[in-house]
């Protein structure tokens, strides 16, 4: 019986790892086992504790003027925060993405020192800079301006441990498309708005939403740098995470949940929109990178 020398050979798929069904049986029980005790149980018992005596009592809580109050706060400080670094985050990375010049990496470095920096560090820095024994001290209380123990310092340090999160998102994805696009939008005699508005501003949407995203969830969350600016001044300067604290140490435990589970959902709500933006943001960067 011949051969056929020229037959393909039968082809073996390749497995992608050399883990037994054992090894890899193992791997995924120990990180379903880690996210329920670190991750779910903790978001349980959040909602459990704000509901143990009803919602009634839980709805009463929220109504209370000093929940009310930091609820307001925190909006008004996002509201405030967030275009602030949406803009920063813009220009910057189109600055880092778009352009050469020099200190272009000291740039890039000065993005992300809040990642480095202990929030608690950054609203020290505010004392120093704004507080009595400093040099702006007098001159801004002599002209009635508050900064340190009011809502601009807390503004203030909530912008400081926000910031990089919509540069750092655009960076990337902005350095990854180039610039082709937008010389040719010019070269067919489109203005710099007329470029950044049809051109830069479609192609970098989705991390733009993405950037925003995670920038709000931080800006609601934020607790070490917000402590140290606030002043603890209660229906004025407390935040919803100043305010769980309080309560929680007042051991008036069900209105200190009631308002945690506030910011449990937000980190939920947060988890769930940060899901559909990977699934539209990872199509926008995988058709940044495709050869045109």
């Amino acid at each position: 019986m011949a051969l056929d020398i020229d037959a393909p050979a039968a082809t073996v798929p390749l497995r992608p790892t050399t883990e037994t069904p054992l090894a890899r049986g193992i791997l995924i029980a120990v990180a379903l086992a880690f996210l329920a005790f670190f991750l779910f149980l903790p978001l349980v018992i959040v909602f459990v504790e704000a509901f143990r005596r009803g919602a009634g009592v839980f709805l009463a809580a929220l109504a209370e003027p000093e929940t009310l109050a930091a609820i307001r706060l925190t909006l008004l400080v996002a509201a405030i925060s967030v275009p602030c670094n949406l803009v920063f985050g813009v220009a910057a990375a189109w600055a880092i993405a778009k352009f050469e010049f020099k200190g272009k990496a000291f740039l890039t470095t000065l993005i992300d020192l809040p990642f480095s920096v202990s929030p608690v560090i950054a609203g020290l820095v505010y004392v120093l800079l704004f507080g009595a024994g400093s040099a702006l001290g007098p001159w801004l209380k002599s002209h009635g301006i508050e900064i340190l123990f009011a809502v601009p310092g807390i503004v203030l340090a909530t912008i400081f441990v926000t910031f990089p999160f919509v540069a750092r998102e655009l960076i990337p994805l902005m350095q990854e498309q180039g610039t082709g696009d937008e010389e040719a939008a010019i070269a067919l005699g489109a203005s710099g708005w007329q470029t950044f508005w049809y051109v830069t501003l479609p192609n970098i949407k989705w991390g733009l939403l993405y950037g925003v995203l995670l920038c709000n969830a931080r800006a609601m969350g934020e607790f070490g740098a917000v402590s140290v600016v606030s002043g603890h001044v209660r229906g004025l300067t407390n935040t919803m995470p100043l305010q769980v604290e309080i309560l929680y140490n007042e051991y008036n435990f069900v209105a200190a949940f009631a308002v945690a589970s506030l910011l449990a959902l937000l980190a939920l709500v947060t988890l769930v929109l940060k899901t559909i933006l990977e699934m539209r943001y990872g199509h926008a960067i995988a058709g940044a990178a495709a050869p045109h």
